[in-house]
């Protein structure tokens, strides 16, 4: 039975961080906590935080550990966090003639592997939403709940306003101050993913939906994404964009470790 939609009102003034650090801990960039594992002919950089059972956080595109900023030190208190760059991004490795959401996926199940993790509870923004929907197919076992923000399944103008594909668009053929690497990932995100809801059937562990009201991803496509998801939770944040976990990261916070406890 799936839950309701949770519609939470804020009272609050927005501030929207982009890239805080918290405590003068410089996630992303921590020597103490970084670690590197050679999986799928690549260095893979994390960095690990806290105690107890493993969750995974998943940055969206062009970004890195530093994202999640506001949400390692909350959750360090409460998990073993593993904040991963993913590849070609952050301080991984990986090439720009080969980058997909399916092979960001395969690196992520196979650092749990690497780290002979059973499963983990994941948490993806963007981008990081993707691969976590991913993982969730092709390695079910290794996802115990998942919780995205700000997930897409379709590239095209369903999911994303027409004015933002363009924009893609022209990074990727006419900006020719733009980086091998950064044409590669707009280039994906203008391809990628291609996910049938259809397929979404298949995902089995409790899954927590969430965007913003003003977020990049349309808010059909988000619902639909929530609707195909047999054991699927569905939160819409009020005035809130694509960053919500970095507008309003208390509540936030509050939010998915509410789900990751049931």
């Amino acid at each position: 039975m799936k839950n309701t939609l949770c519609i939470l009102y804020l009272f609050f003034v927005l501030t929207i961080c982009t890239r805080c650090q918290t405590g003068g801990t410089n996630y992303g960039n921590n020597d103490p906590a970084g670690h590197y594992a050679r999986v799928n002919g690549i260095d893979l950089y994390y960095e690990i935080y806290g105690k107890g059972e493993p969750l995974v956080m998943l940055h969206g595109n062009g970004g890195s550990i530093a994202a999640f900023s506001n949400q390692i030190p909350y959750f360090e208190r409460y998990y073993r966090v593993i904040a991963v760059d993913s590849r070609l991004q952050g301080k991984s490795g990986g090439s720009a003639d080969t980058i997909s959401y399916d092979l960001m996926a395969a690196d992520f199940c196979a650092l749990l592997d690497y780290l002979h993790i059973d499963s983990a509870l994941v948490l993806g923004w963007s981008d990081g939403g993707v691969n976590g929907l991913i993982m969730a197919m092709d390695c079910p076992a290794k996802v115990r709940r998942l919780a995205v923000s700000g997930a897409n399944v379709l590239p095209d103008s369903t999911a994303l306003p027409y004015a933002d594909i363009l924009a893609m668009k022209k990074i990727v053929y006419n900006n020719t101050s733009a980086s091998k690497v950064e044409i590669a990932l707009n280039k994906m995100m203008l391809n990628q993913p291609h996910i049938p809801y259809e397929r979404l059937k298949q995902i089995h562990c409790p899954v927590l939906v969430m965007a913003g009201d003003h977020d990049i991803i349309k808010p059909g496509h988000t619902l639909k994404i929530f609707k195909s998801i047999p054991f699927a939770s569905l939160c819409i944040f009020p005035d809130s964009n694509h960053g919500v976990c970095q507008q309003h990261p208390d509540l936030f916070n509050e939010v998915v470790l509410e789900f990751f406890r049931k």
